[in-house]
């Protein structure tokens, strides 16, 4: 492993994994990467905190600094709480989660798994309703006084098996798009009698724009 690689991992390993994306990255892991591989600023890590710094500057070496406003604020842990008489069963707090702490389904009422909630924040913009709030769980502790090891290693695990879902989904998504294109295609060979040549040429066409659809869609 290189030395980067191994920085990466360290500075990773102190996150606090709550994958909120206020250090300007899409999650804990690509704000350590950026750390290591880029020279990125060691304070824009809200969650974490003054503490948070400290722990990365002993790691990186450079010295400790004061959080970037332009991040955030340390504060008090927060707890997403979804009132139940407005929700409207949209699910889509249940794709911004990055932990999958939210349980529901289309068009039935949604609920947060108190344990389980990182305070990302990310499920309450995407709410059409605004049915999402805050509620302050840790009172006066902020940053690493507000979270655990144990709860980061948790939410770790739950953010990793969240993108393999992801990543599961989107596979079987495109293999559905294309198992379309093959059968559209077969139907048009069938009726058409479109040469062997014409027919893979047409069957590779379609596919790639099946797949080019769903890869934009995904971005």
């Amino acid at each position: 492993m290189s030395s980067t690689a191994v920085l990466t991992a360290a500075v990773h390993d102190a996150l606090p994994q709550t994958q909120c994306t206020r250090c300007g990255y899409p999650d804990c892991h690509g704000y350590a990467k950026a750390i290591a591989e880029e020279g990125v600023a060691i304070n824009q890590c809200p969650p974490g905190g003054a503490e948070g710094i400290a722990r990365l500057a002993r790691i990186t070496g450079r010295p400790v600094i004061a959080l970037n406003p332009a991040n955030g604020h340390e504060g008090p842990r927060a707890l997403a709480v979804i009132d139940e008489a407005w929700c409207i069963g949209c699910t889509l707090c249940l794709k911004a989660c990055p932990v999958d702490c939210i349980i529901g389904g289309p068009k039935v009422m949604h609920t947060v798994i108190d344990d389980l909630c990182t305070g990302c924040e990310l499920c309450i913009p995407v709410c059409p309703v605004d049915c999402i709030s805050l509620v302050n769980v840790t009172a006066e502790r902020t940053g690493w006084r507000a979270w655990s090891e144990e709860q980061a290693q948790e939410a770790r695990s739950r953010y990793a098996f969240h993108q393999f879902r992801l990543e599961r989904e989107q596979y079987e998504h495109d293999e559905r798009l294309a198992a379309k294109a093959q059968a559209s295609l077969d139907d048009l060979a069938a009726h058409s009698k479109i040469t062997d040549e014409q027919a893979l040429e047409g069957k590779r066409a379609v596919i790639e724009a099946a797949i080019a659809r769903a890869r934009a869609r995904k971005e």
